[in-house]
């Protein structure tokens, strides 16, 4: 592959315009109940009606985004408002915390189990703030946040399943979606809580998680940083690694500080090396950092997400960095992803692998996969490219 950025920022683009976006459009809004379908086949036919609450929200921050950065278009704000109208009458509980799922017409279906609901709810509502220039949706915004804040070091609360104290591993995930959360709501805080929260996590993620002998990122490790040996404890998810990578970039870009902008290159570099399936291509699901099994059986499987925040963290790191192997790398993972997930006949991209590349599960959409990583991915990389191809 060339290095023809204006190219590859046309590509990306216009699948993002052309493809993705008037897939969820065509398919997706429940104009008559509010909020979105996402259980979607193939070809985008409804085969589910629950209502899955990361993925409302993140339909809702997806649109307004696209409102509020591609283009100020009114059929965009009004997807947009269908879903935050919907959310902000059903969503929460009576003490404000945000259920996992909702029937079809909004009937609570699963407990508030965890915080992510609500870190997606503040990402969804403050961008539609923003777009909408409603103030309800901005007290949305900042009380789902304070949730969040609130419950960080417990994010499961009552409905932990581990024994108190036993074994008190804290998990990655917290740290990096509270990190990118808090970008995404940068125009709504106050300066002072911005630097604070994003120096903490940043510090957390960089220190705790990162292993610095083997250069790779844990999912969960000890409060004080140290590992412990157990299915959990050894556990690497290599699409949050690198997800978590590319929020770090972003964020230390903005402070300019280029060495945790190689730091966290590095560490994408060392994920890829470790976890690139050398037989068939791809990245795997799960690993065990020692090579043991791990315990969940979808380990080998490839998926969408995965695949999608790499190329995010590949390009952006070859604007910030333009250190070689990040397009070695990109090219790669690029070839992969648009010849076994996008599917130029129906729209839109497969989400589940087996590991030899075949698609798995024959859906569009489900309970995880949503109007989200496919279409961020793509608006980010059409971003990072445009900008390349206006330096060379």
């Amino acid at each position: 592959m060339e290095r023809d950025f204006h190219a590859l920022a046309q590509q990306y683009k216009s699948a993002l315009l052309e493809d993705v976006i008037p897939f969820w459009e065509n398919h997706s809004v429940d104009w008559e109940q509010g909020g979105y379908f996402t259980c979607l086949d193939r070809a985008g036919n409804v085969y589910d009606t629950d209502k899955f609450i990361w993925l409302q929200n993140r339909q809702v921050w997806m649109f307004s985004t696209f409102y509020n950065q591609i283009e100020p278009r009114r059929d965009w704000l009004a997807i947009a408002a269908n879903g935050a109208n919907f959310l902000a009458k059903h969503g929460r509980d009576g003490e404000g915390n945000w259920y996992f799922a909702l029937t079809r017409d909004g009937q609570p279906l699963v407990q508030p189990y965890n915080i992510f609901s609500d870190c997606f709810a503040a990402m969804a509502f403050s961008k539609f703030a923003l777009a909408s220039g409603e103030d309800w949706a901005k007290e949305v915004a900042l009380q789902a946040y304070g949730n969040v804040l609130r419950r960080k070091d417990n994010p499961k609360g009552k409905y932990t399943k581990g024994y108190p104290g036993t074994r008190p591993l804290k998990s990655l995930a917290v740290p990096m979606i509270l990190a990118n959360l808090t970008l995404e709501m940068d125009w709504l805080l106050p300066q002072e809580t911005l630097d604070t929260v994003l120096a903490e996590t940043v510090q957390e993620v960089m220190a705790d998680f990162l292993d610095p002998v083997r250069g790779l990122m844990f999912e969960n490790v000890m409060p004080d940083g140290s590992h412990l040996d157990c299915f959990d404890g050894r556990l690497l998810n290599p699409g949050h690694g690198i997800e978590a990578m590319w929020f770090v970039m972003d964020i230390a870009n903005r402070r300019g500080d280029t060495a945790t902008i190689h730091k966290a290159v590095d560490v994408v570099l060392n994920i890829l090396n470790f976890a690139w399936d050398s037989d068939y291509g791809g990245l795997y699901y799960f690993m065990d950092a020692e090579g043991h099994p791990p315990h969940q059986l979808e380990w080998d499987q490839k998926l969408w997400w995965v695949h999608l925040e790499t190329l995010v963290a590949l390009s952006m790191g070859d604007r910030l960095t333009q250190r070689p192997e990040c397009w070695e790398w990109f090219q790669k993972v690029h070839d992969y992803s648009w010849s076994h997930f996008a599917d130029p006949e129906y729209g839109e991209w497969f989400g589940y692998l087996n590991r030899r590349g075949e698609v798995l599960l024959n859906l569009k959409g489900g309970k995880w996969k949503g109007c989200f990583h496919v279409p961020r991915a793509l608006y980010l990389c059409w971003q990072q490219f445009e900008a390349l191809s206006l330096q060379s």
